[in-house]
């Protein structure tokens, strides 16, 4: 007979079982099945925040001096930016990383000619917004017809044109990265004469 019983139970002393707490079985779980890098780099993909080491470990369940070493190869390598609270450094995730990532997302979802057409569809469209209110950028068109309200017509034109120019920047984002994957020049998207304007990050 196996001492081990499947989850959510286990053996207790006078031979019975008792139901464990969920929480606690899938984090054993976690800690068995990842390395404590594998953990830290887990939670600091979802750290927006900025977080001292010591939270990052407690939730990474590794000690304060594991976290802070692997949070200092992962901010080597990109994925991380840090900032200071006082006497204390904080980290979170970087803005290089979460581009890349929403990047990688939208290059599993659209072809290079798909992520192409819809760049040039928002170019036309933020084109046509400048061209009717004779200003170059939302900011300006928030001063120029003093938008106060979110929920007025102005309003939503400003949000709309935001983000129109938020998925703009991370399609062509999107495009160099593809671009840089395919020739191996990941970061170096400007030195490519391709011709292909696209390419630039600048809206």
């Amino acid at each position: 007979m196996s001492e081990e019983m499947p989850s959510p139970y286990r053996m207790v002393s006078d031979g019975g079982t008792e139901h464990r707490d969920v929480n606690d079985v899938v984090e054993e779980e976690w800690l068995e099945e990842t390395t404590p890098f594998e953990r830290v780099y887990e939670i600091i993909r979802t750290t927006y925040d900025p977080a001292s080491a010591g939270e990052i470990a407690d939730r990474a369940r590794v000690s304060a001096t594991t976290a802070r070493k692997h949070l200092r190869t992962l901010e080597s390598a990109g994925e991380v930016t840090t900032s200071q609270d006082g006497q204390t450094t904080c980290y979170r995730r970087s803005e290089t990383a979460i581009v890349t990532e929403h990047a990688q997302s939208l290059l599993a979802e659209l072809s290079p000619e798909e992520i192409s057409s819809g760049i040039a569809d928002m170019k036309a469209q933020i084109q046509e917004w400048r061209e009717e209110y004779g200003v170059d950028s939302p900011e300006e068109f928030a001063r120029e017809l003093d938008v106060d309200d979110v929920d007025s017509d102005y309003g939503a034109l400003l949000t709309e044109w935001q983000t129109t120019r938020r998925n703009l920047t991370l399609a062509q984002a999107t495009l160099a990265i593809g671009e840089a994957s395919n020739t191996g020049h990941l970061t170096d998207t400007d030195t490519d004469d391709e011709g292909d304007s696209d390419a630039s990050i600048v809206v």
